[in-house]
């Protein structure tokens, strides 16, 4: 969930600027309060908003959540279930009308810069030092922390992860890839004769997902972008990811000129705007992509209806979809593709910047307690409580680190709360494809950090034209990350639009505040 969300994908709105001064004496205050347990009043509860569905069984087990939140720390919690298709507009709607909240989910790929331009958005610096919230601190890697702090220092979100980095990547039947691939994909080519041949004898899509440009262009890899899975060392540069994507000049780093320019002219990218194009006249993508449902599109692929879906990873793959594509094909299997040419070796560029940040909101009642909360489903206890349910009832523990769904309480977006990567358990039918993928993004040492990890673009001076080019590339840009349009003629109709729209200026000013980036590294 990413997507990523959407399951979608890394990173998103990108504008840095003048951010929250002086508001970390009020948090201080704020902690001060938070010294020890019970410091919420009593008989209070605190709102939260939280992306997807209510889960099943959520009123019993948000009671027993509820009942040991209050005997800890003396108030209860009531979290707002906003259905994804909604969650951004929404969660940007209610901070904005100042609504009394403590927590919501954020990203780059969400709305984070313009909650921190408006002030909608506590700092957390003074409160992660202050000592108050040891559990929080110690669960959540130091490294965490500084990928994602915003040019001004300042923290504003707690990562909510369970990995290092999280890599787009392919979710498949491998019942399937035994029959038609011999057992195992090793690289992008075998990946592609597979869908063609699934397709072929099947008649079903080889691939499906909701429309996204990370499937096509890759940051640094996409499933759907041959390029990035060869070398896995481009990372495009936006000031947001519902705009245009800029490339760097690969030599930037030691140049010190960034160079940068809008993706069409950047040849592997065009090849993969042809390649999906083809892959949606033959029948390999879904062709309802511009408007999928993402619910639809995995009782898709759980009914059996897909050879391969979207998948990032965070080790959900399997616990996501087994049970259902087993109930609707039996004997069928999961697998989980990352088809690099050279395997585990490869090491991706990456930003270390979280997809999930969990955020507190500055015109809550009690931002105290929403660290106090946040450092309270850092403990073991309570965050199987909160994710997995009730021991005995809705699962139980397989050795150290593993469990066993026995109930029907499931889907808690612990993305948008209670992730730390020491808490987590990987579910117990995990696939041994998945089980190794993810355990290889736990650990930094995989991957390489890209010369500009850290540089997040400062909309000031464009925003007008940012806004108009945003609104061509939806219009225009979308179809053509789709596959639904003729590429020379969609690209022509996105250029003439982006360019009428002020492209020149922002693509001066992308590149003069990269190179300052470059400059201060």
């Amino acid at each position: 969930m990413t997507p990523i969300l959407d399951g979608a994908a890394p990173a998103r709105p990108v504008s840095r600027r003048s951010f929250l001064a002086g508001s970390g004496g009020v948090l201080a205050a704020a902690a001060l309060a938070a010294c020890s347990p019970g410091a919420g009043s009593a008989g209070t509860t605190y709102d939260l908003l939280l992306p997807g569905d209510v889960p099943a069984q959520w009123d019993r087990v948000r009671g027993l959540v509820n009942a040991k939140l209050k005997a800890d720390l003396g108030f209860e919690f009531s979290p707002e279930f906003i259905n994804w298709t909604n969650y951004s507009s929404q969660a940007l709607l209610k901070f904005t009308a100042g609504e009394d909240f403590q927590t919501a989910l954020s990203a780059r790929w969400l709305n984070i810069a313009q909650l921190i331009e408006s002030q909608a958005l506590e700092p957390l610096d003074d409160a992660l030092a202050s000592g108050d919230y040891p559990h929080l601190v110690a669960s959540v890697n130091q490294d965490a922390f500084d990928a994602n702090r915003w040019p001004d220092g300042a923290i504003y979100g707690i990562p909510a992860v369970n990995s290092a980095a999280r890599i787009h990547h392919h979710i498949a039947r491998g019942d399937l890839v035994d029959k038609y691939a011999g057992g195992s994909i090793e690289n992008f080519d075998q990946l592609e004769k597979f869908w063609y041949d699934v397709v072929q004898k099947e008649g079903i899509p080889g691939y499906i997902n909701r429309n996204s440009p990370f499937d096509v262009l890759g940051a640094p890899t996409g499933a759907l972008y041959a390029q990035g899975w060869e070398t896995p060392d481009l990372l495009p540069l936006y000031f947001s990811s519902d705009s245009l994507m800029f490339v760097p000049a690969q030599d930037a780093a030691t140049t010190g000129s960034t160079n940068a320019v809008p993706f069409w002219e950047h040849a592997p990218y065009r090849e993969s705007l042809h390649r999906v194009r083809k892959y949606y006249q033959d029948g390999i993508i879904n062709a309802d992509r511009l408007n999928a449902d993402p619910a639809t599109l995995k009782s898709q692929f759980d009914g059996g209806g897909a050879a391969t879906t979207w998948g990032i990873t965070d080790g959900l793959d399997t616990a996501g979809h087994l049970d259902q594509l087993e109930k609707a094909v039996p004997g069928a299997t999961l697998m989980t593709l990352l088809p690099f040419r050279d395997g585990q070796s490869t090491r991706p560029h990456q930003t270390f910047q979280a997809d999930n940040l969990v955020v507190v909101n500055a015109a809550g009642a009690d931002t105290a307690a929403a660290l106090q909360l946040l450092d309270w489903v850092s403990i073991q206890e309570n965050h199987d409580l909160l994710q997995y349910g009730e021991e005995g009832t809705d699962w139980e523990p397989v050795g150290d680190d593993a469990y066993e769904p026995i109930g029907d309480y499931a889907n808690f977006p612990g993305f948008a709360l209670s992730w730390r990567i020491p808490l987590e358990r990987k579910y117990s039918r995990m696939s041994e494809s998945e089980s190794s993928w993810f355990e290889w993004s736990k650990d930094y040492n995989n991957f390489t950090l890209d010369p500009f990890a850290s540089f997040i673009p400062d909309l000031t001076e464009i925003e007008t034209e940012h806004a108009q080019i945003t609104a061509a590339v939806a219009e225009f840009g979308n179809p053509l990350f789709a596959g639904a349009v003729e590429v020379d003629k969609g690209l022509d109709k996105l250029k003439k639009a982006v360019d009428q729209a002020g492209l020149a200026k922002v693509q001066d000013e992308l590149n003069r505040q990269a190179d300052a980036h470059l400059a201060g590294s």
